[in-house]
């Protein structure tokens, strides 16, 4: 996990202990072997799992000197924090405006002089964030076992299309699917239910990963199989009532779990 990654999960209020529980530290590989089998799609969530939102820190950082990690931190907190408030204020506004208003409280909270050229400059770092290492090896195997891939995210349509083709995986996937479509964002069953229905599967023929322990919650509270990317030993899953159906520490270890 980036520095970047530990120092968001503190201020969003995560727990950095953990280490030592058997469910956690269960090789992939064992458990629950051939449950999978039956897995003909997979839905990934975008944001901190195939694209890594902390990849803008460096121009934040290039744009103001000295403040630029804590820029990119509050800036993320304030993102999933705006979605979650108005997905209960009923009052939905797009990805794309929320992580805009995001910004602008991030630069307001530091004291920082967003000037027009500089919030175009961040924002449009969204389009072509950083893939992390593991996807696109992760995808390609996937791929080739004749699994269904799709995108099922937060996101707006267009800043999702526009990341996954600057990431070079826009060909592996069948599908993007965007929260645009229920207007209301993660953890509403009504997203997780997207899913099954765009890629006309069963509920217990779809996956869904995710990076972020709350959104796995959310799905396997849907009903959906969960696949956690615990990418730290160090990171505990959240306290919501629902465990993954498998923990895994990369995208690259799906295949091998879905095949049994």
């Amino acid at each position: 996990m980036s520095s970047d990654r530990r120092e968001f999960m503190k201020l969003a209020g995560a727990t950095a202990a953990i280490a030592g529980t058997a469910w956690a530290a269960t090789p992939a590989a064992a458990q629950m072997a051939g449950q999978f089998k039956a897995v003909k799609a997979l839905a990934f969530d975008a944001y901190g799992t195939l694209f890594d939102v902390f990849s803008v820190t460096a121009l934040c950082e290039q744009l103001y000197p000295g403040k630029g990690n804590q820029l990119a931190q509050i800036w993320r907190v304030k993102q999933l924090q705006y979605s979650l408030m108005r997905s209960l204020m009923g009052r939905h506004r797009d990805f794309w405006g929320l992580t805009e208003d995001g910004l602008v409280f991030a630069a307001k909270n530091l004291n920082l002089d967003l000037t027009a050229d500089k919030r175009k400059q961040l924002m449009e770092a969204y389009l072509s964030l950083a893939a992390f290492p593991d996807v696109k090896p992760g995808l390609e195997a996937l791929k080739k076992q004749g699994v269904k891939l799709a995108i099922l995210s937060n996101g707006e349509p267009n800043m999702l299309e526009a990341a996954a083709k600057s990431a070079g995986i826009r060909d592996l996937l069948d599908d993007i699917i965007s929260v645009e479509e229920v207007k209301i964002f993660k953890v509403s069953p009504r997203v997780y239910n997207l899913a099954p229905e765009r890629l006309k599967v069963t509920n217990p023929e779809l996956g869904f990963i995710s990076a972020n322990s709350w959104d796995i919650n959310g799905a396997a509270s849907a009903g959906l199989n969960t696949f956690w990317i615990q990418r730290s030993a160090a990171e505990a899953p959240e306290e919501l009532g629902f465990q993954a159906s498998a923990v895994v520490k990369a995208i690259t270890d799906l295949a091998p779990l879905l095949r049994g």
